[in-house]
């Protein structure tokens, strides 16, 4: 690629994910519909097995998911640069908007009334996660053993157990399979999870760092899985008041960009600006190494008959984990009529417009849910 083909490609990567990190409500399952509906249908960076193979990838590692989606995304178009500014454009708008809110939070002690938006959001974004999840079934599920596999992937995951031991056991499991009668042995293990440094009664904001840097590079799952880890680690210690937490992973959930983005807003609560950008730093770091490390050797696994078994499976529990978010989702935001109409509304509009971007869907939820709200 010519200097000025790679510098056209960084600035395209930048205005792609800046906007993303803008409008990606919803949580990961979300920004991964909307990146499938950017890089793959609208600018075919990658071909569709080729983003799937990434969505399976990134269920590997700790950390945020769909930010790590987005700097793999960045590194197949634009090179390493755009491993870096992919990332960065994503995150930048969620941390800046959650920073605004840790500021008024600090000040007033408060969040602002946004119920009535958030009501129409919810069920505006299961329609958007069912149409992806079906969308990447069709290209995960290709046999009847990864069908199988599938299966007792949705039913581990609703009967409890850890995402992390689904998406591995399932994975060695297909290796197995594949490996049966063949004289060749297979190992790959995930980084095992260590202490969280303990940190004392009053903590600096250099603490905060190494802390979020302990939890970027170990912690697996959701941003429910962040409260657990944060409320272990803070509010048993006395520096956050488990009122704080619950109103930072709000934020986190209820503002664009990842969900980690409440790094920043437990950081300025605890040690004002300096502790939100070194919390933020530092939860976001590993991230940038581990996909830096993973995403070369991609192509290498798939020419691994060995290995391609072992992320075909990986890539059909992801899709089946999308599939437990979808039933969650559905618990919590289909409560009334209104919210059922909303999500019927937006499924219609995801399949039969499937040109029109999520984020319409996702802002039209919420305008409606405002609207609606008050019949």
């Amino acid at each position: 690629m010519e200097k000025k083909e790679r510098r056209k490609a960084l600035i395209e990567v930048a205005a792609v994910f800046f906007r993303l990190g803008c409008l990606g409500f919803g949580g990961p399952a979300v920004h991964i519909a909307m990146m499938e509906e950017e890089v793959v249908r609208k600018r075919k960076w990658l071909r569709p097995e080729e983003f799937l193979d990434l969505v399976g990838a990134v269920n590997l590692i700790p950390g945020p998911n769909s930010t790590e989606l987005t700097m793999h995304c960045g590194k197949e178009r634009a090179g390493w640069p755009g491993l870096f500014v992919a990332g960065f454009c994503f995150i930048f708008p969620a941390v800046i908007i959650t920073g605004l809110f840790a500021w008024a939070y600090k000040e007033y002690g408060e969040l602002p009334h946004v119920q009535p938006f958030i009501y129409g959001i919810k069920p505006a974004i299961l329609a958007v996660v069912v149409f992806l999840m079906i969308s990447l079934a069709k290209k995960a599920v290709k046999s009847a053993r990864l069908a199988f596999f599938g299966i007792a992937a949705v039913l581990l995951a609703l009967a409890g157990f850890s995402e992390v031991h689904i998406l591995f056991g399932i994975g060695f499991l297909a290796a197995f399979f594949q490996l049966a009668g063949k004289k060749q042995f297979f190992g790959l293990v995930p980084l095992m999870l260590l202490q969280a440094q303990t940190l004392p009664a009053k903590a600096s904001a250099t603490q905060l760092f190494w802390l979020f840097l302990k939890v970027g590079s170990i912690l697996y799952g959701s941003g429910y899985v962040l409260f657990a880890f944060l409320d272990a680690e803070l509010v048993s210690r006395g520096l956050l008041s488990k009122q704080q937490l619950v109103d930072a992973i709000a934020v986190g959930q209820f503002t664009p960009g990842p969900v980690f983005s409440s790094a920043t807003f437990v950081g300025w609560q605890i040690a004002g600006i300096s502790g939100a950008v070194l919390a933020t730093i530092g939860i976001f770091l590993p991230s940038f190494i581990f996909v830096g490390c993973l995403n070369p050797i991609i192509p290498k696994l798939r020419k691994s008959p060995l290995m391609s078994a072992f992320l075909d499976a990986v890539n059909v529990v992801a899709v089946a984990l999308i599939l437990v978010v979808s039933v969650d989702l559905a618990k919590a935001s289909i409560t009334d009529w209104r919210t059922t109409l909303i999500a019927l509304a937006g499924f219609a509009a995801a399949f039969y417009f499937k040109h029109l971007n999520t984020a319409f869907i996702i802002l039209g939820g919420a305008v409606l849910g405002y609207c609606l709200t008050y019949l």
